[in-house]
């Protein structure tokens, strides 16, 4: 029986692959205490054997054994000795193993590998990596790789021994402006003793900071011009249908919800219908049912209950308080009161990183320029149109357009279904940045108002220069003092606005303004 056991476990050993790594080196990184192992890992990184690779993907993978001062690899279908031990590969010891992955990955012949490697790469500043390192360096012909490369090596030599060194390496990272480079400066700052080193850091550190306070400026101005984008989209509806028919329309911003569900009704039946490749394409379909959907919930209520307000303004804003009550109640029974997830579609994932800390989210980039889109189509409408010359007409005059026998009537339910399918839009657009839910026009009523009183009741050029005004100044002082104090500052400059021009910035001037 004895004889038979040794057969088998000789036969088990024969049935191992030999390991072109040094068996005392893999040894040493497979088993021991975990900082021997780690030290034994770069080590062996190092020397940049070409064997360490398959033997760390094994190691991670669970096919390495170790016996008797000796490591093996088991194949995928193989079977270990039953002495043999599998390694113990916790937490710390896996990220060290991916670490050191990439660093081997540095060398890869594909410039794809290698930037995914120092994507890896791009936080370890560990001392122990920097021969590896500087090898990789000095073999990139990549220059956007061997740029990046420069910066890895300098943040391994600040934890050298030699000053000069540390020195040097402070002056290459004052060339960067990323975040985590500036930290790592400081960081350092905080425990080095050199004078001349301390003084190095401190002006790298300072350097760094101008070069990320650029990036903010520019942060803050695209946030502004992103949020003006929406408060021109939700304004413009509510510049038509207030400026025409002085309606105080307080479910304004449950026409906004009502978009934003209509987007959400058209991902899930692409979701249930269509095949997953045909997903991205629900938004481009979205549009149009959100503009019709809203526009109908429009004319609905300006049939049912607007048009016997006329020239009452305090019902109207009772009224449409009420129906705003109404839209978000029965939002909340069809769909629930949680919000709903609205994804973006493909191409409008991600963005486009100008600075390592001043990025242009493609979906903010889109909404931008689907305002500029909306409100081109609003101006031609306007000018161009049989409806735009009626509707204009109604504004400026509504008794002597209706004694030249336009239909007012029609006009006003048709003015205002308009302005509602705009809200629709802004709704749609609302569901790429933000939840979908039944308050979420709530959040937006009252900026609209803002920006419809602040540019000039009817004026479209009025509610442009208000809306985006309001959404960079917005940002401006919520950097200063924060939103709440932004908030404030707003509604305080629009009440002394409103006392020294009452009808707005952009006011109607001569007959037409009576």
């Amino acid at each position: 029986m004895l004889l038979r056991l040794l057969f088998l476990v000789c036969l088990a050993c024969l049935s191992l692959p030999a390991l072109a790594l040094d068996p005392t080196m893999a040894h040493r990184i497979a088993a021991g205490e975990g900082d021997a192992r780690i030290a034994a890992l770069n080590e062996a990184v190092a020397q940049g054997d070409p064997q360490l690779a398959p033997f760390l993907q094994a190691l991670q993978e669970g096919r390495v054994r170790v016996r008797n001062g000796q490591a093996w690899v088991l194949p995928p279908d193989g079977a270990a000795p039953a002495d043999a031990e599998e390694p113990i590969v916790n937490n710390r010891m896996r990220r060290e193993i991916e670490s050191a992955l990439a660093g081997l990955n540095l060398f890869s012949p594909q410039a794809s590998v290698r930037a995914a490697a120092l994507n890896v790469l791009r936080d370890d500043t560990e001392a122990a990596r920097l021969p590896l390192l500087e090898r990789a360096w000095a073999a990139e012909a990549d220059p956007a790789l061997k740029a990046q490369l420069e910066g890895l090596v300098a943040a391994a030599r600040l934890s050298s021994p030699d000053p000069a060194l540390r020195t040097a390496a402070a002056g290459l990272l004052s060339k960067s402006a990323e975040p985590a480079k500036r930290a790592l400066l400081l960081e350092r700052l905080a425990t080095e003793a050199d004078p001349g080193v301390k003084r190095a850091l401190q002006s790298a550190a300072d350097q760094v900071a101008a070069r990320l306070a650029w990036g903010e400026r520019a942060q803050l101005l695209f946030s502004g011009l992103s949020l003006g984008s929406i408060l021109l989209l939700v304004a413009l509806g509510l510049a038509i249908t207030y400026g025409l028919m002085g309606v105080i329309n307080m479910a304004h911003g449950e026409l906004l919800m009502v978009g934003a569900y209509a987007t959400w009704a058209v991902q899930q039946a692409f979701r249930a219908w269509l095949p997953p490749g045909a997903f991205d394409a629900y938004l481009l379909v979205a549009l149009p049912v959100s503009f019709l959907v809203a526009a109908a919930v429009g004319a609905a209520m300006e049939r049912s209950v607007i048009r016997w307000l006329y020239g009452r303004p305090l019902e109207t804003l009772l009224a449409t308080w009420g129906l705003s009550l109404i839209l978000m109640q029965s939002v909340r029974s069809l769909f629930g009161a949680q919000n709903v997830a609205v994804e973006n579609p493909g191409f409008l994932s991600g963005g486009w990183q100008l600075l390592p800390n001043f990025t242009l989210p493609y979906n903010r980039l889109a909404i931008i320029a689907f305002a500029a889109l909306v409100l081109a189509g609003m101006a031609w409408l306007l000018a161009r149109t049989r409806l735009g010359l009626m509707v204009r007409g109604v504004t400026q005059n509504r008794r002597m357009a209706g004694c030249l026998g336009v239909n007012t009537a029609r006009v006003d339910t048709l003015a205002f279904a308009l302005g509602s399918g705009i809200a629709g839009l802004a709704g749609c657009a609302l569901s790429q940045v933000g939840n979908v839910g039944p308050d979420l026009g709530q959040a937006y009523i009252v900026d609209a108002f803002m920006v419809v009183v602040l540019g000039g009741v009817g004026q479209l050029a009025g509610t442009v220069y208000a809306g985006l005004g309001l959404g960079v100044l917005g940002k401006l002082l919520e950097g200063w003092q924060g939103a709440v104090l932004a908030k404030i500052a707003l509604l305080l400059l629009l009440v002394l606005v409103i006392q020294k021009k009452p009808q707005g910035l952009f006011a109607l001037k001569g007959r037409s303004a009576d």
